[in-house]
């Protein structure tokens, strides 16, 4: 039978204290429940706070031995600093982020457990890798910046501020500036044109290479389309443009402890083959450009007659007597097929040739050629037109010295072998050393009626062709002899003007000076500094900041310039001036005044210091 329980015989009620107890548990539980949603609506409110408002503003993303990465959320810009942040090598306004109005979260790397790398992604915009570059008891770290668009049409752009920071490089421009940063230029591409039909754009020299004066240098690759603008006194900007490829933003950021480490870094960067020295042999002579406008070979040897008596008349020495391309065309033209006849017809053509051919002479070649060439013609009527860019379709083309013309296309192997026939005909019928080539200014491929080839862009042209349009002829005499005593210690010394043109015994004397002294003075110290170049890569023309890399006064001065190491130039370069001011920057030897021999320490500053008309205050080492 089943097992019955006495009942308690007592009025008072049987207390059950399980059951209390797990009344009061349950409160509890409520109660502690209740408090845990407050804590953690209390921390969710923390954490957005300190996200939003009391989150540092910056983060360190990497860290090189002696530089590290900062990122700046609420300006949004990437800043390379000194791990002591005592000194900012760079300021990146970084624009790829999107809308500068909405606060930017606290980066966060996902390049995980690799401390040399940073990666981030801006949600459908774009994502970007950093990559340290740092080698031991190196004086130098870099830091390879990659953005990468999400999707189509995106603009990727950088911006390095200008302020406290003088910059160099980039391109020549119509109002040149050094430093940069007075530069004002509208984002456009980068590629080469012609300043006197676009002044607001870049010239001949192009380099993707900025420096910068606290010690940093950018470098940007070269195989993606670049757009470069720069603000005045603010920032230079880079920029890709919004395409199907979804095309990179890439460049290296490199510190050093001065610019000067930092540059000898980045030309080690760049060089990519052993550098090799060209036939200094051509330092030696100046060069004489003869302006002639005839239109007849023998009028054009008459004229080469009466230049080289005035030449040896007026005791000039010896020189290369510099043809322009229609008189280089006169004589390409003339008829030399009796130098190989024994049996010469007449008296005439026994004296042209010798004559010519014993001068020292260089020619003028274009990659222009008419439209109404026989050259031009026949490349038609041989159907090989696919050496020409800009043929005429419908427009008869571009205009090269008042002629419709088209351009040699240096992307066809067979179009440059035919120039280099070209060379080798003239070289052989004339006798010529030395070739200028002219017409590299300008994008090459510009408004053309065929498709434009996807290599070389237009700066890449110029580094292919080289050569550049003769400057004016100078018609003043003080130009002329302020000129000349510049050009007297530059590589070459050529001639647009000659000297007898002023009718002074004076200015002839003074040229027979600067010709002397660029032999014998100049030449001697570029073939020593040029073995330095080959070795090191380290230029032989150089600012004054190479010798005093931590002096603010050497970032601005323009119109002064070492050659090596030993020699210091100072040419006046306003019209009018019997003085100028003279900065002589600080190093361990003294600098010497070749024309009064004064010495002064390094690091003087020459107020209103006396220079009279023909002279240029060059200064030497001296050590002490």
């Amino acid at each position: 039978m089943p097992h019955t329980r006495n009942r308690n015989p007592s009025p008072i009620p049987e207390v059950t204290w399980d059951t209390g107890l797990k009344e009061m548990n349950e409160t509890w539980k409520g109660a502690i429940a209740c408090l845990g949603v407050a804590v953690f609506f209390v921390m969710t409110i923390g954490i957005i706070y300190w996200q939003v408002v009391d989150q540092p503003n910056k983060n360190w993303i990497l860290r090189g031995s002696f530089s590290g990465l900062i990122w700046e959320r609420r300006t949004q810009t990437l800043v390379i600093q000194t791990l002591a942040e005592d000194k900012t090598f760079a300021e990146i306004d970084v624009e790829n982020v999107g809308n500068t109005d909405i606060e930017v979260p606290f980066v966060r790397n996902t390049c995980w457990l690799n401390k040399t790398e940073f990666c981030y992604t801006w949600d459908s915009v774009a994502e970007v890798k950093i990559s340290l570059e740092s080698e031991e008891d190196s004086e130098t770290e870099c830091y390879s910046i990659t953005w990468t668009p999400i999707h189509c049409h995106v603009d990727l752009k950088d911006c390095f501020s200008m302020v406290n920071i003088s910059w160099y490089g980039g391109a020549s421009v119509r109002a040149p500036n050094w430093p940069i940063n007075d530069v004002n230029i509208s984002m456009q591409p980068f590629t080469v044109s012609d300043l006197r039909d676009n002044p607001s754009g870049f010239g001949t020299v192009l380099e993707r290479y900025f420096l910068g004066s606290s010690g940093v240098s950018v470098l940007v690759a070269p195989n993606i389309p670049l757009h470069v603008g720069l603000d005045s006194q603010q920032q230079y900007c880079l920029q890709t443009p919004p395409s199907m490829e979804r095309m990179p933003l890439q460049y290296t950021v490199c510190v050093g402890h001065n610019m000067k480490t930092v540059h000898q870094e980045s030309m080690r960067q760049l060089s990519t083959a052993r550098r090799q020295l060209p036939n200094m042999e051509i330092l030696r002579l100046p060069f004489w450009r003869l302006l002639s406008n005839v239109d007849s070979v023998v009028r054009l040897e008459r004229e080469l007659r009466t230049f080289s008596n005035r030449l040896k008349r007026h005791h000039l020495g010896e020189g290369v007597i510099s043809l322009d391309e229609h008189s280089t065309a006169l004589l390409a033209s003339m008829d030399h097929s009796y130098l190989n006849d024994k049996k010469r017809t007449s008296t005439r053509q026994t004296r042209d040739l010798p004559f010519v051919k014993l001068l020292n002479i260089s020619v003028t070649l274009s990659p222009y050629v008419s439209v109404d060439s026989e050259h031009f013609q026949t490349s038609i009527h041989e159907r090989i037109d696919d050496y020409w860019l800009s043929l005429p379709s419908g427009a008869q083309g571009q205009q090269w010295k008042g002629k419709y013309s088209v351009k040699l296309d240096i992307t066809n192997p067979k179009a440059t072998d035919w120039f280099l026939d070209k060379v080798d005909s003239l070289h052989s019928l004339l006798g010529m050393e030395y070739i200028i080539l002219e017409g590299g200014e300008g994008n090459p491929f510009e408004e053309q009626a065929l498709r434009t080839p996807l290599s070389p862009v237009g700066d890449e042209y110029i580094g292919l062709l080289g050569g550049s349009l003769s400057p004016e002829v100078v018609g003043e005499e003080e130009l002329f002899v302020r000129w000349l005593g510049i050009s007297a210690f530059l590589p070459v010394i050529s001639f647009h003007t000659p000297p007898w043109v002023f009718e002074k015994n004076w200015v002839l004397n003074l040229t027979r000076f600067y010709i002397a002294k660029h032999h014998n003075f100049v030449v001697p110290l570029i073939l020593k500094y040029a073995e330095e170049w080959e070795d090191t890569g380290n230029p032989i023309y150089r600012p004054l900041w190479w010798l005093s890399p931590n002096d603010p006064m050497t970032f601005t001065i323009d119109d002064e310039f070492l050659i090596g190491n030993e020699v210091l130039v100072a040419p006046v370069t306003e019209k009018g001036s019997l003085q100028r001011d003279i900065y002589l920057p600080e190093c361990d030897f003294q600098w010497q005044d070749t024309n009064n021999g004064q010495v002064f320490d390094g690091g003087t500053f020459l107020e209103s210091y006396s220079v009279d008309l023909g002279e240029v205050p060059v200064f030497i080492q001296r050590r002490t």
